[in-house]
């Protein structure tokens, strides 16, 4: 009997082990993880260490391994990147987040196979032309990125696209726009992680906690505004394109509802029981001018596509997050 072989890259990091932990569901699939796990310490490892994958393979391994095992495979989620947005090292985003993104396209384009892929909300840039979630080249090659991140994941969309017009497309891809995720198995991601995740010790502490001041006119501090999405939405939209093989473009993924910091803050105090305390601090100024004031997924092309399930409310995904994971002794999903 052939194996149903699942590649998740990145399938380690914070939304990859999610959608690990989801499909290692199926006892018909064999989940094959292809990440770094760097330092023990770090305690990525624990991210899917209560899940049976069925394989680990280095990133510089990986198209070895599919030239012996890729006739297996029959679905690849490419989670895989540098996610910093404030990584200085531009080669390394570029070599990451592009050449070798474009490189899996190819190999799954060629050998007729299914793809679905992290984009990510930071090609909106500042949010001048909207986030309507259009994903036709010239919308695509007219928006703006704030930083290399962010360039990087457009230039792949654009890529992305740009093939498919030619007819050199996977036999079902995905891009997911994904907007500011939460949720467990975020601890290695250090100041990367979500706030809800970054201000958790303090209020368990029973301490106050700080956020950054606003530095824009229209914007009180703390009211600056994001499109906030539990991982557990993320996951279960990826399960629902696995399962929907007809669907291809470039789809925004957020809860379709701009929350302010202050909002998620107030939220996390609540689930721990406690009254807010917040001060607000000066934005650092590297941040200032590549600061996003506003997000908010457009998620009507997702709706169009078939997607029908309704987001994780703001309050609830904190609720949960704090209650299954933060405030457990054992916080991995």
């Amino acid at each position: 009997m052939s194996r149903r072989i699942v590649l998740v890259t990145g399938g380690a990091g914070f939304i990859g082990s999610n959608i690990v932990a989801r499909l290692c569901e199926d006892p018909a699939l064999d989940v094959v993880v292809c990440d770094r796990l760097r330092d023990a310490a770090s305690g990525k490892w624990r991210n899917i260490a209560k899940h049976a994958i069925a394989d680990f393979v280095a990133p510089e391994q990986l198209f070895d391994w599919l030239a012996k095992r890729g006739g297996e495979v029959e679905l690849v989620v490419h989670m895989g990147a540098v996610s910093s947005t404030t990584e200085v090292d531009a080669d390394k985003i570029v070599q990451s987040n592009f050449v070798l993104s474009r490189d899996l396209w190819d190999w799954c384009a060629q050998h007729g196979k299914r793809l679905i892929y992290a984009s990510s909300a930071a090609t909106y840039g500042d949010g001048a032309l909207g986030f309507d979630g259009k994903d036709d080249l010239a919308s695509l090659q007219a928006l703006r990125p704030l930083n290399a991140y962010g360039w990087s994941k457009a230039l792949f969309d654009i890529y992305a696209v740009r093939e498919a017009q030619r007819g050199r497309a996977p036999a079902q891809w995905a891009g997911l726009k994904f907007f500011n995720v939460y949720g467990p198995n975020e601890d290695h991601k250090g100041g990367m992680k979500s706030v809800a995740a970054q201000i958790w010790p303090r209020i368990a502490a029973g301490e106050g906690v700080k956020l950054f001041k606003s530095h824009h006119p229209d914007y009180e501090d703390g009211g600056q505004l994001r499109d906030f999405v539990y991982v557990r939405d993320v996951v279960d939209v990826v399960g629902w394109l696995a399962k929907s093989p007809a669907v291809n473009g470039v789809f925004n993924l957020g809860s379709g509802q701009a929350r302010s910091f202050r909002d998620l803050a107030v939220a996390t105090f609540e689930a721990a029981g406690r009254a807010p305390d917040i001060t607000y601090i000066d934005m650092p100024e590297v941040l200032r001018g590549k600061y996003q004031y506003y997000t908010q997924a457009d998620m009507s092309r997702l709706r169009a596509a078939g997607y029908n399930a309704p987001m994780t409310a703001l309050e609830d995904g904190v609720a949960d997050y704090v209650a299954g994971y933060l405030n457990t002794e054992d916080p991995y999903r």
